[in-house]
């Protein structure tokens, strides 16, 4: 079977490329599987993407760059490149705004499945989050009630148009029952995300020598806020906890550039405060192994949380906001944090001082959520992946040769008819 996805991809820095890199590793390893095409953002400043790696037992892979953030032609340039490399299916790794943060653009992206679909190839559309759910203006997406409006009707256009794909995944069984019921959609199906690594080795829970580590790790500036980390910081100094340091491991969203060069500026009498800016795959176990803490700095929350997944394969403590999403995650696959309240230092304080103070409890959370993580791998998951991608396929078949039979069957029609009209004529 050859699959084409269209997602963001390492080193490019779009929101998830982690992911992205994840699923493809585990989807090489399928025998049913012959080869993966990547249809890719284009990376800024002429970079190149690496070739892949070509090993005996895994698929083959390509990367071919075809679309651009904030682009409006980006549906029709991947309609093209789908018909370049003539895939059996096409799957979409994508969110709402995984095509820019303009309205034209993201609106005109997310009509790339249906015309996949109309181009006669099976197209499945992975979504990880919906617009019913999404809390716009905390997310930084819309800043007063009439936008909000606007947003939310352009938004449930746009879910029309993408449940015109052969079939859409959604990562929380929220999201299914929520989508089935406002849109009588059939094709929607639940996909767990599933965590990155096969069978991570046991974690010592133990972070290294040096300052206790307070770790958030993503794409910051919209719904991910260091503010509250920062404050939470000087809380717990102010109440004597020494020796802490604050990291903050990644880059800006696409959707807020410049986020974290204006909180380096604004915290520059911060001594213990770290950017690592973006951190190569090769990197994130030693920045989750290294936190004491992880923190989760959202005002709100779009869909199902990849670091979250990373947190619990390294073991990690976390604190984590007392918002939906997480509490879906926490209760459907087993992992446990401290919660604090959105946008309250002093609430997240409590949160991180009940994770210092109690190392006992700090490491049987991190034993838990790293058994959580190990309940699902994301290997597992596309065995699910492949079944459909099998049904889709076979479903696409049937429809073409319905369609060709239908044609031969008016055909001898015409040409009856022609000679008819000659003789009129």
């Amino acid at each position: 079977m050859h699959v084409a996805i269209v997602t963001t991809y390492p080193p490019g820095k779009g929101t998830l490329n982690e992911y992205a890199y994840h699923f493809v590793r585990a989807l090489r390893t399928k025998e049913e599987i012959n080869r993966i095409s990547l249809l890719v953002d284009v990376l800024p400043d002429g970079a190149s993407y690496p070739s892949p790696s070509q090993e005996m037992g895994l698929a083959e892979l390509d990367i071919t760059p075809c679309w651009q953030f904030n682009d409006p032609r980006n549906a029709w340039r991947i309609v093209q490149a789908v018909r370049q490399v003539q895939p059996d299916v096409v799957l979409f790794n994508i969110q709402f705004a995984s095509f820019g943060d303009k309205k034209v653009p993201v609106t005109l992206g997310l009509m790339a499945p249906w015309l996949v679909k109309v181009a006669d190839y099976p197209s499945m559309v992975l979504l990880h989050n919906i617009m019913e759910t999404v809390d716009l203006r905390n997310a930084g997406y819309a800043s007063n009630a009439a936008i909000e409006w606007v947003m939310r009707t352009a938004g449930a256009i746009t879910t029309r148009m993408l449940l015109n794909a052969d079939l859409v995944a959604l990562t929380i069984p929220k999201y299914v029952e929520i989508i089935r019921a406002k849109y009588r959609a059939k094709n929607v199906l639940l996909a767990p995300h599933g965590s990155f690594e096969d069978n991570p080795p046991m974690p010592t829970f133990e972070p290294p020598p040096g300052p206790r580590q307070i770790m958030a790790f993503g794409k910051f500036g919209t719904y991910k806020r260091i503010e509250i980390m920062v404050g939470a910081l000087r809380i717990l100094e102010a109440r004597g906890y020494t020796n802490l340091e604050v990291v903050i491991a990644g880059s800006d969203s696409p959707n807020a550039k410049g986020y974290l060069e204006e909180m380096r500026a604004r915290y520059a009498d911060a001594p213990n405060l770290r950017f690592t800016g973006y951190v190569a795959e090769e990197d994130v176990p030693r920045i989750f192994q290294s936190a004491t803490v992880t923190v989760f700095p959202y005002t709100s929350t779009t869909g199902s949380s990849g670091v979250l997944h990373q947190a619990g394969s390294y073991g990690c403590a976390v604190a984590l906001p007392n918002i939906g999403d997480f509490a879906e995650v926490i209760t459907e696959e087993g992992y446990v944090g401290e919660f604090f309240e959105p946008n309250d230092p002093e609430s997240l304080a409590d949160a991180i001082a009940a994770l210092l103070d109690d190392d006992e409890r700090r490491k049987a959370m991190g034993l838990r959520n790293y058994r959580a993580s190990c309940g699902l791998p994301i290997a597992d998951v596309l065995d699910w992946y492949l079944l459909h991608f099998g049904a889709i396929i076979e479903q696409h078949n049937r429809r073409r040769a319905r369609q060709q039979l239908n044609s031969e069957r008016t055909q001898p029609i015409q040409d009856l008819a022609t000679p008819a009209s000659r003789t009129q004529v």
